[in-house]
């Protein structure tokens, strides 16, 4: 099975690195595209494959192509890959907001799998939500997650309404751990602690919280009540952050980032 990746960046890097650890495809069969001569080169000294700089020597010989190149890039690189593409072949895309039937009409092609990955894939700790055309079959689909899975966690959505809900809760969801562990970690250096004690006194505790929630059954709420007592000091936060509506605000900013998402997708 050959893979082809058109895009060399971040996250086409990351797939090749994690389907070549992983052993889903040797170097002999993944193909990357990548027009920047300068970034080609740098990839080319990776040992991740074979590296190419036009289309028509690899396009054709691919069974599963992804598209991980910018939204914004969509239409050209269509352009570029229309006439080299066949029907039997699996289009898997991460272009955010670009939706199947785009790519469908883009490339002239019917079997497409749209992802939304977000940034810990590049770690192998990802989440990625997944759909795709009718025409896709059942061992195509199989063969593509099992890929995707190098990277972490994967779920199938039903429809692409749920790949927009996915980006606005998986996909921006690392940027609002960041902010939260960015205000508890002002907190901790406000209370006179070093950088450095700071950091890890936070990273450590979303870590170990984060490990906690995965290994039982309990909801979040039932943690934070295991996590409380009446009059302590857990308490007196809880309080503070229901005043402060801070839940309420963490969902509303969940929604826009979904309602964007929505935006980015009807634009042609």
């Amino acid at each position: 099975m050959k893979i082809l990746i058109i895009g060399g960046g971040n996250m086409g890097l990351t797939y090749a690195q994690s389907f070549l650890r992983t052993q889903n495809a040797s170097k002999d069969d993944m193909m990357i595209l990548e027009k920047s001569t300068d970034r080609a080169s740098e990839l080319s000294k990776k040992d991740i494959g074979i590296v190419y700089s036009e289309a028509s020597p690899c396009v054709p010989l691919a069974d599963i192509v992804i598209l991980a190149v910018k939204p914004q890039d969509a239409k050209g690189m269509f352009a570029t890959v229309k006439d080299k593409v066949h029907h039997q072949q699996v289009f898997l895309s991460i272009m955010a907001g670009v939706k199947i039937e785009q790519i469908q009409e883009g490339l002239g092609i019917k079997k497409v799998i749209r992802a939304m990955p977000n940034l810990p894939a590049q770690i192998g700790r990802g989440m990625t939500a997944f759909t795709s055309s009718e025409e896709v079959t059942r061992i195509e689909l199989i063969t593509v997650q099992n890929l995707l899975n190098t990277t972490g966690k994967t779920v199938y959505v039903a429809s692409e309404k749920f790949i927009d809900a996915a980006t606005a809760i998986s996909g921006s969801g690392p940027a609002y751990v960041f902010l939260f562990m960015d205000a508890m970690i002002s907190a901790a250096r406000g209370m006179g602690f070093s950088p450095a004690e700071a950091e890890l006194l936070v990273s450590q505790t979303f870590l170990g919280a984060t490990e906690l929630y995965n290994s039982g059954d309990f909801t979040c709420r039932e943690w934070i009540q295991k996590v409380s007592s009446k009059g302590g000091t857990t308490e007196a936060a809880m309080l503070s952050f229901e005043h402060q509506q801070v839940k309420n605000h963490i969902i509303e900013g969940a929604n826009a980032a979904l309602n964007r998402a929505i935006e980015l997708g009807q634009v042609k």
